[in-house]
């Protein structure tokens, strides 16, 4: 005895999905909550040299070169979030290094987040730098203002 399925179901499913899928694109479905960013001006980095064991915190403005070391460290955006919000702080920045025989080699260009520091973090034999903040004033004078200074 051979089992078939009944016509009507056959015919009736695809009417019946394509029913659903109507109703659900057509339901008003509210926004998805996006937190606006911030764009901030000064992008707060951490660097450690690894010789020293010392670790430096220093505030760098968006597009200035701070020297870290044999760093030199740009950012060219720094975003984070109101404070009503879940924190999420970004900077898009480049870092050089000032080789011994005083060449200017680019060893990272990349997004680095205050909320994973290990994640993108600038790794060198010497120094590793992080970011941990952004801001929207320093207690620096912008660079525009005073001559761009070593942050060690």
């Amino acid at each position: 005895m051979r089992h078939r399925s009944k016509p009507t179901v056959r015919r009736a499913l695809p009417a019946l999905l394509g029913a659903v899928f109507a109703l659900g694109t057509s339901l008003a479905l509210p926004p998805l909550a996006s937190a606006a960013r911030v764009s901030n001006s000064v992008a707060v980095f951490s660097g450690i040299d690894k010789i020293t064991g010392r670790i430096t915190t220093f505030d760098v403005y968006i597009g200035e070169t701070v020297q870290f070391g044999a760093l030199q460290v740009t950012p060219r955006v720094c975003y984070s979030r109101d404070d009503t919000e879940a924190p999420k702080t970004t900077t898009f920045v480049e870092v050089d290094e000032i080789t011994l025989d005083r060449k200017i080699r680019r060893i990272f260009t990349g997004w680095m987040f205050a909320d994973s520091p290990g994640l993108n973090a600038v790794e060198h034999p010497v120094y590793d730098v992080w970011l941990k903040d952004c801001k929207a004033k320093s207690d620096l004078p912008p660079p525009d203002t005073a001559q761009a200074k070593p942050a060690q």
